[in-house]
């Protein structure tokens, strides 16, 4: 009998052994299971960890970066405005310094065109003065040295009556009477000859006197030209130089611009990428906080 009861002891734990093992597996299995999602959920909760870093840090390097754009676009803004105002300037001072050059070079043109009639009259003026104070004197010296009748042959002589008629104005009629007599070979004039001698030679010394004159007064017309046309020709490379100089500013003016123009474009462009990218940023970042159930956040 104690064989017996052994026997179904045993057997009893058998069974029972047989039982307790499929579901010792089980909870073996569910423990593992639990470790591996605990793990898991330690992993998920690091990444979790790691993009609310990445979410703040880029967030705000994003917003240091939009805030840099705003900054240089208003700065660039400025800049460009100025530039173009500038430049406005600078074309308007460039047209009035052309404008001078012209206007000069005009002054220059003109005053030679003047100078050229006033010293050609000034030659023939001169050269008839010429002809008119050699008759004079040719007369004086004839009448001085009893040579009045082969004067009175010359064309010196037939001149005289010529300046006497339409030149010499101011003669009392006397004194033209007298000098006509002598010109036109009338016996009377020889005890007059002194008298005649002393009107020619007062002639003489009033034509000597306005050749002197028209002299002086061209010689200062040509000092007055050249000094006008050393000034201006001055003044013309002065404009010039500076007409030269507000090409190239303007030009260069127009180069900044331009870059400048460029570069705020890109920086427009940048700045509404980063806006952007800041914005799904904060959508990603607020949609994976809702999906962890607003865990944790480290620092970063």
């Amino acid at each position: 009998m104690a064989l017996v009861v052994s026997g179904a002891a045993l057997k009893s734990r058998e069974t029972e052994a047989a039982f307790a093992n499929p579901i010792r597996k089980v909870v073996t299995m569910l423990q593992s299971m639990q470790t591996k999602v605990q793990e898991e959920g330690e992993k998920e909760q690091a990444l979790y960890d790691k993009y609310m870093c990445y979410c703040k840090t880029a967030g705000g390097d994003l917003q240091g970066s939009i805030a840099k754009a705003g900054s240089g676009i208003s700065e660039l803004g400025n800049k460009i405005k100025a530039a173009e105002e500038q430049k406005v300037v600078l074309e308007e001072e460039l047209k009035t310094a052309q404008s001078d050059r012209t206007a000069a070079k005009a002054a220059m043109a003109e005053a030679t065109a003047v100078r050229g009639k006033e010293a050609a009259a000034y030659a023939a003026e001169k050269a008839d003065a010429d002809k008119d104070i050699a008759a004079v004197s040719k007369a004086i010296s004839a009448i001085s040295s009893g040579m009045a009748g082969s004067f009175l042959q010359t064309s010196e002589a037939q001149m005289l009556k010529h300046i006497l008629f339409s030149k010499r104005d101011d003669l009392m009629d006397d004194e033209r009477q007298d000098i006509l007599a002598f010109l036109s070979g009338a016996q009377e004039y020889a005890p007059q000859s002194g008298q005649i001698v002393g009107i020619l030679k007062q002639i003489e010394d009033e034509m000597k006197k306005g050749a002197a004159e028209a002299a002086a007064a061209e010689e200062s017309a040509i000092k007055t030209y050249d000094a006008l046309m050393a000034a201006k020709k001055k003044e013309v490379l002065a404009l010039t130089k500076e007409i030269e100089t507000k090409l190239e500013r303007v030009g260069t003016l127009g180069v900044e611009i331009a870059q400048m123009k460029n570069d705020l474009g890109d920086t427009e462009e940048a700045l509404t990428a980063d806006k952007d990218f800041l914005a799904n940023l904060d959508k990603n970042c607020e949609t994976k906080k809702k999906r962890m159930g607003g865990g944790s956040e480290n620092e970063g």
